[in-house]
Protein backbone atom coordinates (compact mmCIF):
# COMPACT_ATOMS: atom_id res chain seq x y z
CA UNK A 1 0.00 0.00 0.00
CA UNK A 2 1.68 3.33 -1.02
CA UNK A 3 1.11 5.90 1.88
CA UNK A 4 1.69 9.41 1.93
CA UNK A 5 2.55 11.71 4.75
CA UNK A 6 1.32 15.49 4.91
CA UNK A 7 2.31 17.77 7.91
CA UNK A 8 0.97 21.30 8.10
CA UNK A 9 3.59 23.09 9.60
CA UNK A 10 3.78 27.02 10.53
CA UNK A 11 6.82 28.24 12.29
CA UNK A 12 8.28 25.01 12.98
CA UNK A 13 12.09 25.52 12.16
CA UNK A 14 13.44 23.43 15.11
CA UNK A 15 10.96 20.41 15.18
CA UNK A 16 10.08 20.41 11.43
CA UNK A 17 13.61 18.43 10.63
CA UNK A 18 13.46 15.75 12.76
CA UNK A 19 9.92 15.25 12.91
CA UNK A 20 10.15 14.64 8.68
CA UNK A 21 12.79 12.26 9.08
CA UNK A 22 11.18 10.45 12.03
CA UNK A 23 8.94 9.48 9.55
CA UNK A 24 10.08 6.06 8.81
CA UNK A 25 10.57 5.68 5.37
CA UNK A 26 10.13 2.06 5.03
CA UNK A 27 6.37 2.53 5.57
CA UNK A 28 5.62 5.95 3.98
CA UNK A 29 6.40 6.51 0.59
CA UNK A 30 6.76 10.16 0.51
CA UNK A 31 6.44 13.29 3.71
CA UNK A 32 4.21 15.92 2.64
CA UNK A 33 5.31 19.34 4.29
CA UNK A 34 2.30 22.26 4.01
CA UNK A 35 4.54 25.56 4.54
CA UNK A 36 1.43 27.53 5.87
CA UNK A 37 3.27 31.46 5.93
CA UNK A 38 5.96 30.52 7.95
CA UNK A 39 8.18 33.42 8.32
CA UNK A 40 11.04 31.24 9.95
CA UNK A 41 13.21 28.93 8.05
CA UNK A 42 10.19 26.32 8.01
CA UNK A 43 10.35 25.03 4.74
CA UNK A 44 14.37 25.11 4.57
CA UNK A 45 14.30 22.68 7.05
CA UNK A 46 11.94 20.09 5.92
CA UNK A 47 13.18 20.40 2.32
CA UNK A 48 16.94 19.57 4.35
CA UNK A 49 15.30 16.71 5.71
CA UNK A 50 14.09 15.21 2.49
CA UNK A 51 10.07 16.31 2.27
CA UNK A 52 8.35 17.91 -0.60
CA UNK A 53 7.28 21.43 0.38
CA UNK A 54 4.30 22.42 -0.53
CA UNK A 55 3.34 26.93 -0.06
CA UNK A 56 0.03 27.45 1.27
CA UNK A 57 -0.32 31.44 2.18
CA UNK A 58 -3.89 31.11 3.37
CA UNK A 59 -3.71 30.62 7.23
CA UNK A 60 -5.34 27.82 8.62
CA UNK A 61 -4.99 24.16 9.33
CA UNK A 62 -7.89 22.71 7.44
CA UNK A 63 -6.30 24.89 4.06
CA UNK A 64 -3.01 23.52 4.71
CA UNK A 65 -4.16 19.81 4.73
CA UNK A 66 -6.40 20.20 1.78
CA UNK A 67 -3.15 21.73 -0.39
CA UNK A 68 -1.24 18.92 0.87
CA UNK A 69 -4.37 16.75 -0.76
CA UNK A 70 -4.04 18.09 -3.99
CA UNK A 71 -0.29 17.47 -3.70
CA UNK A 72 -0.41 13.73 -3.34
CA UNK A 73 1.00 10.95 -5.86
CA UNK A 74 -2.06 9.92 -8.29
CA UNK A 75 -0.97 6.55 -6.97
CA UNK A 76 -1.53 7.10 -3.34
CA UNK A 77 -3.76 4.52 -1.59
CA UNK A 78 -3.69 6.17 2.00
CA UNK A 79 -2.80 8.96 4.03
CA UNK A 80 -1.40 9.71 7.29
CA UNK A 81 -1.93 13.33 8.78
CA UNK A 82 0.50 14.66 11.48
CA UNK A 83 1.46 17.51 13.16
CA UNK A 84 4.50 19.20 12.88
CA UNK A 85 6.01 19.99 16.45
CA UNK A 86 7.32 16.56 17.05
CA UNK A 87 4.37 15.75 19.45
CA UNK A 88 3.36 13.07 17.93
CA UNK A 89 4.58 9.55 18.36
CA UNK A 90 4.70 7.31 15.39
CA UNK A 91 5.53 3.76 17.57
CA UNK A 92 1.80 2.35 16.27
CA UNK A 93 1.78 3.29 12.88
CA UNK A 94 2.44 -0.41 11.98
CA UNK A 95 -0.89 -0.96 14.00
CA UNK A 96 -2.86 1.86 12.32
CA UNK A 97 -1.22 0.87 9.05
CA UNK A 98 -2.86 -2.73 9.43
CA UNK A 99 -5.95 -1.79 10.02
CA UNK A 100 -6.45 0.31 6.66
CA UNK A 101 -4.15 -2.70 4.17
CA UNK A 102 -6.08 -5.79 5.51
CA UNK A 103 -8.04 -4.93 8.72
CA UNK A 104 -10.81 -3.36 6.64
CA UNK A 105 -10.73 0.56 8.37
CA UNK A 106 -11.40 3.24 5.81
CA UNK A 107 -9.85 5.88 8.82
CA UNK A 108 -7.75 5.34 11.97
CA UNK A 109 -7.44 8.10 14.96
CA UNK A 110 -4.12 8.05 16.89
CA UNK A 111 -6.22 8.72 20.21
CA UNK A 112 -3.91 10.60 22.78
CA UNK A 113 -6.96 10.06 25.59
CA UNK A 114 -6.19 6.26 25.26
CA UNK A 115 -2.74 6.69 25.26
CA UNK A 116 0.41 7.99 27.22
CA UNK A 117 0.68 11.12 26.98
CA UNK A 118 3.52 13.45 29.06
CA UNK A 119 2.30 15.89 31.58
CA UNK A 120 1.91 18.83 29.99
CA UNK A 121 1.14 17.60 26.56
CA UNK A 122 -2.36 18.64 26.52
CA UNK A 123 -3.82 21.34 27.98
CA UNK A 124 -6.96 21.20 30.22
CA UNK A 125 -9.37 22.80 27.44
CA UNK A 126 -7.53 19.89 25.29
CA UNK A 127 -8.86 17.76 27.61
CA UNK A 128 -12.34 19.08 28.21
CA UNK A 129 -12.97 19.76 24.67
CA UNK A 130 -12.12 15.71 23.59
CA UNK A 131 -14.38 14.66 26.44
CA UNK A 132 -17.48 17.09 25.10
CA UNK A 133 -16.73 16.24 21.91
CA UNK A 134 -16.13 12.27 22.03
CA UNK A 135 -19.04 12.33 23.58
CA UNK A 136 -20.97 14.11 21.64
CA UNK A 137 -19.41 11.89 18.40
CA UNK A 138 -20.42 8.58 19.82
CA UNK A 139 -23.73 9.24 20.96
CA UNK A 140 -25.29 11.67 18.09
CA UNK A 141 -23.23 10.13 15.49
CA UNK A 142 -22.01 6.60 16.54
CA UNK A 143 -18.50 6.07 16.53
CA UNK A 144 -15.48 5.40 18.47
CA UNK A 145 -14.11 8.88 20.01
CA UNK A 146 -12.22 9.74 22.54
CA UNK A 147 -10.02 12.46 20.93
CA UNK A 148 -10.19 14.72 17.89
CA UNK A 149 -6.27 14.00 17.74
CA UNK A 150 -3.73 15.02 14.28
CA UNK A 151 -2.53 11.89 13.90
CA UNK A 152 -4.89 9.60 11.99
CA UNK A 153 -4.46 7.74 8.73
CA UNK A 154 -7.31 7.54 5.92
CA UNK A 155 -7.87 5.37 3.02
CA UNK A 156 -7.33 7.79 -0.03
CA UNK A 157 -10.93 6.26 -1.73
CA UNK A 158 -12.80 7.26 1.61
CA UNK A 159 -10.56 10.60 1.92
CA UNK A 160 -12.33 11.65 -1.86
CA UNK A 161 -15.81 10.47 -0.37
CA UNK A 162 -15.59 13.05 2.59
CA UNK A 163 -15.45 15.96 0.52
CA UNK A 164 -13.77 17.86 3.10
CA UNK A 165 -14.38 21.53 3.19
CA UNK A 166 -13.33 22.99 6.67
CA UNK A 167 -10.34 25.07 6.37
CA UNK A 168 -8.96 26.13 10.11
CA UNK A 169 -9.96 24.71 13.46
CA UNK A 170 -12.87 22.23 12.33
CA UNK A 171 -11.40 20.18 9.63
CA UNK A 172 -10.76 17.31 12.58
CA UNK A 173 -14.10 17.14 13.84
CA UNK A 174 -15.74 18.05 10.36
CA UNK A 175 -13.67 14.10 9.19
CA UNK A 176 -14.90 12.44 11.72
CA UNK A 177 -18.39 13.37 11.67
CA UNK A 178 -18.43 13.16 7.88
CA UNK A 179 -16.91 9.59 8.54
CA UNK A 180 -19.88 8.45 10.13
CA UNK A 181 -22.50 10.14 7.91
CA UNK A 182 -20.90 8.00 5.18
CA UNK A 183 -21.02 4.71 7.30
CA UNK A 184 -17.07 4.54 7.09
CA UNK A 185 -15.51 2.11 9.30
CA UNK A 186 -13.84 3.76 11.68
CA UNK A 187 -11.00 2.86 14.79
CA UNK A 188 -9.19 4.20 17.12
CA UNK A 189 -5.80 3.31 18.41
CA UNK A 190 -3.75 4.29 21.41
CA UNK A 191 -0.94 6.40 20.70
CA UNK A 192 1.50 7.93 23.25
CA UNK A 193 1.89 11.76 23.11
CA UNK A 194 4.83 14.20 23.79
CA UNK A 195 4.83 17.94 24.34
CA UNK A 196 5.97 19.77 21.50
CA UNK A 197 8.98 20.02 20.88
CA UNK A 198 9.65 24.10 20.17
CA UNK A 199 7.69 27.04 20.13
CA UNK A 200 4.46 27.53 21.21
CA UNK A 201 0.92 25.95 19.76
CA UNK A 202 -1.13 28.08 17.55
CA UNK A 203 -4.28 27.03 18.56
CA UNK A 204 -4.11 25.50 22.53
CA UNK A 205 -1.00 27.74 23.50
CA UNK A 206 -3.40 30.93 22.87
CA UNK A 207 -6.68 32.58 24.08
CA UNK A 208 -7.84 33.70 20.63
CA UNK A 209 -7.28 30.10 19.40
CA UNK A 210 -8.55 27.87 22.02
CA UNK A 211 -11.66 30.02 21.78
CA UNK A 212 -11.88 30.14 17.87
CA UNK A 213 -11.21 26.37 17.91
CA UNK A 214 -14.21 25.48 20.49
CA UNK A 215 -16.47 27.18 19.03
CA UNK A 216 -15.72 26.02 15.81
CA UNK A 217 -15.92 21.98 16.87
CA UNK A 218 -19.11 23.00 18.57
CA UNK A 219 -20.57 24.72 15.83
CA UNK A 220 -19.96 21.87 13.72
CA UNK A 221 -21.16 19.36 15.73
CA UNK A 222 -24.13 21.32 16.51
CA UNK A 223 -24.71 22.14 12.80
CA UNK A 224 -24.27 18.53 11.16
CA UNK A 225 -26.51 16.71 14.18
CA UNK A 226 -29.77 19.48 13.92
CA UNK A 227 -29.05 18.79 9.85
CA UNK A 228 -29.38 14.96 10.35
CA UNK A 229 -32.20 15.67 12.12
CA UNK A 230 -34.39 17.94 10.21
CA UNK A 231 -33.44 15.29 7.20
CA UNK A 232 -35.14 12.64 9.44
Amino acid sequence: MRVEAIIPALDEEDAIGPVVRGVPSDLIERVIVVDNGSKDATAKRAREAGAKVVDERERGYGAACLKGIASLDPQTEAVLFLDGDGSDDLSRLPEMLALVESGGADLVIGSRTLGEAEPGAMTLPQHAGNLIAGSWLRMRFGIPASDLGPLRLIRRTSLERLQMEDRNYGWTVEMQIKAAQRGLDVREVSVPYRRRQAGESKVSGTLRGTIGASVKILGLLAYYDLRGVLRR
